[in-house]
């Protein structure tokens, strides 16, 4: 009989799974919500079953209903990609319950290293080197002021389940620690399910360093060399690329044996990433967590190594050894992956989700592009906000950035803004170049600013002479919350009514907007949002730039600021209502 898989997940990851799935000759099936029936993933899929409506909560977390999809679909592995229950212990079990093929490590040991804490414990048993930190989950201020002055500041909160950054924190002092336990604890609960925290010492610059791990039920455990995810935003990888440049040998193969050491002695099956904080000036490195599943940015790994980390991860599940060793694992090259999400850079990374107008990948030798979605598919409002990711390969890092960048230069996207022109950017920054950069690099040196805008299309030349006429028409572009006037100059197609674009975009010149909102008093919604919490109350004076309310989108939390000095006359909305982008939220007069 052929084997059935189903996906446990969405997106991108879904599309890549089952792309695996169909090379190996196993017949893939999809799930989906309510937001997402018709999407890409489902229509590649064998079959397709809904889980239940929009919000995650109520589909894609449901356990239940998708053991249930599972079951229906005659499925013998389930696969849970990243995100979403790819780390949750109870859902591994489940499926086992079921009678199932988990596609990943055993519950227990999901359990062990997926919280963050006990993970913690273990890489101190394995001799792992860590920060200090609170040996548990905090319970109130009282308890969290008190450690936080043992171990040191600034303080990183941290859920102690979940990862991607989410649920992640920093307080400078003892003033800031309060809504840093709040915020972090809320995130993580809208992401995760669980909104436990714990305590770290926060290093201010260090690299990010991460293994790649293979293991299996056999006792063998490989790693597949490391990655540096250092360019960061709100401590979410924008940019990761492998292996990771200008780290010393000697400091990278004790970072090699940590992580194959820890999973051995966890017995770890499957593939697991072990992450690491390095002081490469202070010759040090620091335990920061394990993933115990597949990692967004598995790509660049496969590209310098050769190894299908998804088809491994399918025959581990089924029981097989790992038919390579370590001695097998040769890095060749350089690679360096561009996360693709819906967001705005020059409007502090508001998520914007919508329909995808139009998405014209690039090609080329060495390039890869993972994307969940194709032109005419949206980009929803009720999960994360990336969609896509470009990937390249050089002969070494000069060549793949190159390529790289070349790459996001040649992407057509219309209907929502996107990373992709910011992080093109980031590629030419001199620290970036020579790899002297760290995690704090984009917050403290690198945020967007006018000059680096992208511009409307400009139409290429073309020859006056007989023939197809040239025509122009305006079109209005979505971008970051405003519209853009755009002149699209075409060719008429005899017989055909079609219009063939001309043109490239230009990165320098700065496109002109109309709207983005009103300087009068009334503050509405920059997106589709749910309020999280509301901050101001009416008739309280409040200054220019401080938080009126926090809005939840695309699983990330956007705080909405006073316009202007004032007093608050009015607040529109409460705790829990969903927005629409441009409903008033609330009223400030001068």
């Amino acid at each position: 009989m052929v084997e059935t898989l189903l996906v446990a997940n969405r997106g991108e990851i879904a599309v890549r799974i089952i792309r695996a799935s169909r090379e190996m000759g196993i017949r893939p099936v999809a799930i989906y919500s309510d937001a997402d029936q018709g999407a890409l993933w489902t229509r590649l899929a064998d079959a397709a079953y809904r889980i239940g409506a929009a919000p995650a909560r109520e589909s894609y977390l449901d356990i239940g209903n998708i053991i249930a999809a599972a079951k229906a679909a005659g499925a013998g592995m389930v696969h849970p990609g990243y995100g979403l229950l790819s780390e949750s212990a109870e859902f591994a079990q489940a499926v086992r319950d079921a009678g199932l093929i988990f596609v990943g490590p055993a519950p227990e040991t999901i359990a062990l290293m997926g919280d963050k804490v006990t993970a913690r414990h273990a890489a101190i048993a394995s001799g792992v080197p860590v920060l200090p930190g609170s040996d548990g989950p905090v319970e109130g201020l009282d308890e969290a002021l008190a450690l936080a002055d043992g171990i040191g500041w600034p303080i990183a909160v941290k859920a102690s389940f979940g990862g991607g950054g989410r649920g992640l924190r920093v307080a400078h002092d003892r003033a800031a620690l309060a809504g840093a336990l709040e915020q972090a604890g809320r995130e993580a609960t809208a992401a995760f399910g669980r909104g436990e925290v714990f305590l770290e010492r926060y290093l201010v610059r260090p690299r990010h360093i991460e293994v790649q791990i293979l293991g299996d039920s056999h006792g063998n455990v490989i790693h597949l060399g490391d990655r540096d995810c250092s360019v960061q935003r709100r401590h979410q990888k924008l940019l990761e690329e492998a292996p990771a440049a200008a780290l010393p040998d000697a400091l990278r193969d004790r970072i090699h044996a940590a992580a194959v050491k820890l999973c051995r002695d966890a017995r770890y099956e499957g593939a697991g990433t072990v992450e690491f904080l390095a002081d490469v000036a202070g010759d040090a490195f620091f335990f920061l967590e394990m993933n115990t599943r597949l990692q967004v940015e598995h790509g660049v790994t496969e590209m310098v190594t050769g190894v299908d980390l998804v088809k491994q991860q399918i025959r581990v599940a089924r029981g097989e050894a790992l038919a390579i060793v370590q001695s097998d694992i040769a890095v060749r090259g350089h690679a360096i992956q561009a996360r693709i999400t819906a967001e705005d850079p020059w409007s502090g990374f508001r998520p914007v989700p919508g329909p995808i107008e139009r998405l014209k990948l690039p090609s080329g030798p060495g390039l890869r592009c993972d994307f969940g979605v194709e032109q005419g598919d949206t980009v929803q409002q009720h999960y994360d906000s990336m969609f896509g990711k470009v990937q390249a390969w050089g002969a070494d890092r000069d060549e793949a950035r190159a390529r790289l960048g070349l790459a996001l230069d040649q992407m057509e996207l219309a209907g929502v803004p996107s990373t992709a022109p910011y992080l093109r950017t980031l590629l030419d920054q001199p620290d970036f170049a020579v790899s002297t950069h760290d995690t704090g690099s984009l917050e403290r040196d690198w945020q967007p600013d006018e000059t680096t805008r992208p511009a409307a299309a400009e139409p290429a030349p073309v020859a006056a002479e007989a023939g197809p006429r040239l025509s122009e028409r305006q079109v209005i572009v979505p971008w970051g919350g405003r519209s853009i006037a755009v002149s699209v100059f075409g060719i008429s197609v005899a017989g055909t009514g079609r219009a063939v674009a001309q043109g490239r975009s230009s990165r320098t010149s700065r496109a002109s907007a109309s709207g983005g909102g009103s300087a009068g008093p009334e503050v509405t919604s920059p997106m589709d949002a749910v309020v999280v919490t509301v901050i101001a109350s009416p008739g309280e004076p409040i200054a220019k730039g401080a938080p009126l309310m926090m809005l939840e989108a695309m699983k990330m939390e956007v705080a909405i600021a006073a316009p202007r000095d004032g007093v608050v006359e009015a607040i529109h909305v409460s705790a829990g209502a969903a927005v629409r982008s441009g409903a008033p939220l609330a009223t400030v007069s001068a």
